[in-house]
């Protein structure tokens, strides 16, 4: 058996010692993977339906080009079939568009992940996961096509834990983050129709971000905004650090946030995405005093603190809506970006097929 990665070919008899080499060779994401073969790449690379060298994307700040055949090598190892390899491809491409900043949230104290969300036709065809245990276990094209992510950045881009890759704690995303959103079951319009692209196509977007924060939303859509809200407000995320010491010109870093609907959309009936965003925006928000009392800004707390009032996300679009999980009641996962937008910013990639 002949496996290759990173340009380097190695040749092994047996199939568990490519295993344990692997691991010995820190390709690995510390669980075990399949031993990219020759055949298999090429087997990938031709469902992606580009050439094996094209450029999908550069990581300057580490001299690194990635190619359609390191993504191939890289989807096989992660477990996926040939027919994810489109969705891996557009997956990298977004992640490696100058916008995301791929080296700030790869390399971060932070220890962010990277979320794959995925739209249109293929969500269907491939049986990515929109509905029950949506961020759990159990479905083959969500774990490895997430894991697909994580194994380009560690392989390819050298986001390798403890030397390029500094998370102090990190979180289970780091290993795979991949959802679909359940557009057929709603009358929204879906994220990549939101973001410019033909509801009749697929695409995926990448989202520098935490780990979910789950929500008992109850009552009627009202009370439930308010409990997002309450959430997605909370001190201590990426959303609440404000970018100065000094009192008099507090700014929050504002980023993005993703929620995440469950449950079935009658609730919302009267209710567009935009309306749900406009509505959540005032909400998401923090005094002074608060920001004083968790130490991002020096000097005593003074009355009027309490109702100096800062934005935590500047504008509707910020605000990632996506309809997922499962059916039986209405939750909510609120998911804060790993930075403010002038560090990392969600981008969407079509999914080129055929």
């Amino acid at each position: 058996m002949s496996t290759e990665t990173d340009g380097i070919g190695i040749e092994w008899d047996d199939p568990i010692e490519a295993m344990e080499q692997m691991y010995r060779l820190g390709w690995t994401d510390g669980l075990p993977v399949v031993p990219p073969t020759e055949r298999r790449v090429s087997e990938f690379i031709e469902h992606g339906g580009r050439p094996a060298g094209e450029i999908v994307g550069e990581l300057p700040e580490r001299r690194r080009e990635i190619s359609v055949e390191k993504v191939a090598a890289n989807a096989v190892m992660a477990g996926c079939l040939p027919e994810y390899m489109p969705v891996v491809l557009a997956a990298a491409e977004a992640m490696l568009d100058p916008k995301f900043n791929l080296v700030g949230p790869s390399s971060s104290l932070g220890g962010s992940g990277i979320m794959v969300i995925v739209n249109g036709p293929i969500t269907r065809e491939l049986d990515i996961n929109a509905r029950n245990n949506l961020f759990g276990p159990g479905n083959r094209a969500n774990a490895t096509i997430g894991r697909a992510v994580r194994l380009i950045l560690i392989n390819a881009c050298a986001a390798i834990p403890g030397l390029f890759d500094r998370s102090i704690l990190g979180h289970p995303g780091k290993y795979s983050y991949c959802i679909a959103e359940a557009e057929n079951e709603t009358n929204w319009n879906p994220l990549h129709v939101e973001r410019g692209f033909e509801r009749s196509g697929s695409a995926v977007t990448v989202f520098a971000c935490e780990s979910p924060r789950q929500v008992r939303a109850s009552g009627g859509p009202e009370t439930m905004l308010n409990t997002v809200a309450d959430v997605a407000s909370a001190l201590g995320t990426s959303l609440s650090t404000v970018g100065s010491t000094d009192d008099k010109s507090a700014v929050v870093r504002q980023g993005e946030l993703a929620v995440v609907i469950s449950g079935e959309s009658y609730v919302w009936d009267g209710w567009s995405k935009q309306d749900i965003k406009e509505a959540l925006l005032p909400k998401v928000r923090r005094t002074l005093a608060d920001i004083k009392r968790a130490g991002e800004v020096g000097g005593e707390v003074n009355p009027e603190d309490e109702d100096h009032w800062l934005p935590l996300i500047a504008t509707p679009d910020d605000i990632l809506l996506v309809f997922a999980g499962g059916e039986e009641r209405t939750m909510c996962a609120v998911i804060p970006s790993w930075g403010p937008k002038i560090s990392s910013t969600s981008v969407t990639k079509a999914v080129r097929t055929g």
